[in-house]
């Protein structure tokens, strides 16, 4: 069946010694993202997009929810129920680092951007919330991040919590579907006619 997960190792939490590991998956996978591709585009090089996507991940790490898959191919990105995605200090420093490399008017845009979303997102009951889910390039198409992802959902699970997610690409909207998450809203991403769809995903009742 296509909606099934074979089985697999557990995965590992991230470490803050992994966050270059981490970052490197997230810069390489979403370079190409319909969202976050022309969002971090004006950076002149990969490393610049690296360094920026670097610094909001360092704020993520600081929460014991950035998995790693087992063989370091996929890495997802969750903040828990109740928790904010950076300090007042931390996104000092990112909007500082988004200049730096995109120029205040590219930092300003991914500013509004990243308001967009704020917007979006539900605030009416605590959830777990998948800010990333990215694959390493050399390793697409094995499905290690959907199984990442079930991994995660099955803790998840065990504590009777939902959870969220927005989808920057339309092609992984049926993906998500599959593992229980239900589509309930959109929104307009960096350009026009990049929709990002926001989804969401019920509590596992416990028998």
């Amino acid at each position: 069946m296509a909606s099934s997960i074979p089985s697999r190792p557990r995965a590992r939490l991230a470490q803050p010694d992994d966050l270059e590991t981490v970052t490197t998956i997230i810069s390489l996978s979403f370079a190409e993202d319909p969202v976050w591709g022309p969002a971090f585009g004006g950076a002149p090089s990969p490393e610049a997009r690296f360094a920026i996507w670097r610094t909001y991940l360092a704020a993520a790490v600081r929460f014991p929810w950035t998995w790693l898959s087992a063989g370091d191919e996929a890495t997802s990105v969750w903040f828990p129920p109740g928790e904010d995605e950076m300090t007042a200090d931390q996104w000092d420093g990112f909007g500082e680092i988004m200049a730096e490399h995109l120029g205040d008017d590219g930092a300003g845009r991914v500013v509004a951007l990243f308001e967009r979303f704020d917007a979006a997102h539900p605030r009416t009951e605590p959830h777990y919330y998948l800010s990333l889910l990215g694959t390493h390039p050399d390793h697409r198409g094995a499905g290690h991040g959907m199984r990442l992802l079930a991994d995660n959902l099955e803790r998840i699970d065990a504590g009777g919590m939902p959870a969220y997610l927005e989808s920057t690409n339309p092609a992984n909207n049926d993906r998500y579907a599959r593992l229980g998450f239900e589509v309930v809203g959109s929104f307009e991403g960096y350009l026009p006619g990049s929709a990002i769809t926001t989804m969401w995903r019920r509590a596992k009742t416990r028998g």
